[in-house]
This record gives structure tokens, C-alpha cells and sequence, in this order.
């Protein structure tokens, strides 16, 4: 009979192979992704529902940490009027592990009328979401870490990791320095650390004072 312990290193085995398979899957997608977003003369839009919408916002908080303006707008919500938050100017980054996931899908017309580009984050290129978008990205998830195969595992940390992917990369491509970063980020423990590591702390305080 399987331990606690096997079971937790069962999950953590099945998801780092997942993150595997997708780093090595990795294509010009994801160039085309970065392209799209470097262009982007608005903000960032992410979109989803259930564990989808969860990963969403933190894929939308990464960004915004990392001086990419970004928000998360819950699929159900965008068609009871939250569309008035998004403009031809954004980008949308759509994600549905199934690509079929009826909210997000209600969105794609209206994003067509308002002539937002579209990117998607899903298992396959065979779905609704990765044949309307502009650019599609691929978890590559066969399968979830639970005995079930059904509680989004494999395929949420997939999907969290490839949103960090995004982020880091056009914080890249934008040459984020060390000192832009600390302006977004002035308090907690980080916050600290980068006023020592700049040599601001002095000022700041002499300022308070």
C-alpha cells in the first residue's frame, strides 16, 4: 500500500515530467507570443474560469510585477459587461486546458469585433480557442498527477509555469532592471532587500524623518 509520502512524490514526479515535455515542445509560438505582447499598446488581458481563472490571475499579476501592465477579467464576468475593460490597443491571453471551455469561448467573438489579437494557453491545437487564435501556445498535459486523472494538477502547475515563461521572457526582451523592479515593488521583506541592495535605504529614511 502506497505511503503518504509515495503519493506526494508520485504528484511532484508526474508534474515535473509534464514541465518536461513542455519545455522540450517548446516552438516559434511562443516567440510569436512574445512578439504580439511587445507590440501590445495596452495592457495585457487574462481570461479564465475554475483553476484556469486562478492561474490566470497570478499569470496577470506576474506580468504586471514584472512592468508588462496586466489584468485578470473572469470569463463569466467579460460577457456581463466587463468587455468595456478591454480595447483594440490589448492583448488577450485566453486559457482553457480543454480549449473548450464554455465561457472562455463566449468571449472570442466579441475580442474578433473589437480587434483584440487573441493567444491561448491549452492542451492542444485541436480545440475551439487554439483554431480562433492568433497565436497558440501548448501545455502538451496528457495526464493529471491525481489516481483520478481528473483534478487539474499536471495541468495547472503546466499552465503556471509557461505564464511564468512569458513573463520573465518580455521582462527580457524590455531589459528590466534592477531599479525598475524595486519601483514597482517599494515594500515588504523584497522591498528591503532591494533598498540595501541599491543603496537607498539611508535616503528613504533620511526622508521620512
Amino acid at each position: 500500500m502506497a505511503t503518504d509520502r509515495d503519493t506526494a512524490r508520485q504528484v511532484i514526479e508526474t508534474e515535473a515530467e509534464a514541465l518536461r515535455v513542455m519545455a522540450e515542445a517548446l516552438d516559434e509560438s511562443f516567440g510569436a507570443a512574445l512578439d504580439l505582447m511587445e507590440r501590445c499598446g495596452g495592457k495585457v488581458i487574462v481570461a479564465g474560469v475554475g483553476k484556469s481563472g486562478h492561474v490566470g490571475r497570478k499569470l496577470a499579476a506576474t506580468l504586471a510585477s514584472l512592468r508588462t501592465p496586466a489584468f485578470f477579467v473572469h470569463a463569466a464576468e467579460a460577457v456581463h459587461g466587463d468587455f468595456g475593460m478591454i480595447t483594440k490597443e490589448d492583448v488577450a491571453i485566453l486559457i482553457s486546458h480543454s480549449g473548450e471551455t464554455t465561457e472562455v469561448r463566449a468571449m472570442l467573438d466579441t475580442l474578433d469585433r473589437i480587434g483584440c489579437p487573441i493567444i491561448t494557453i491549452t492542451r492542444t491545437r485541436d480545440c475551439s480557442l487554439a483554431r480562433r487564435a492568433d497565436v497558440s501556445l501548448l501545455t502538451h498535459v496528457s495526464f493529471e498527477a491525481d489516481p483520478l486523472n481528473l483534478a487539474p494538477t499536471s495541468s495547472s502547475t503546466a499552465t503556471l509555469a509557461l505564464g511564468d515563461a512569458l513573463g520573465v521572457a518580455i521582462a527580457c526582451r524590455k531589459g528590466l532592471t534592477k531599479e525598475q523592479f524595486r519601483f514597482l515593488h517599494p515594500g515588504g521583506a523584497l522591498g528591503a532587500r532591494l533598498r540595501r541592495e541599491t543603496g537607498d535605504e539611508k535616503a528613504e529614511g533620511g526622508r521620512s524623518g
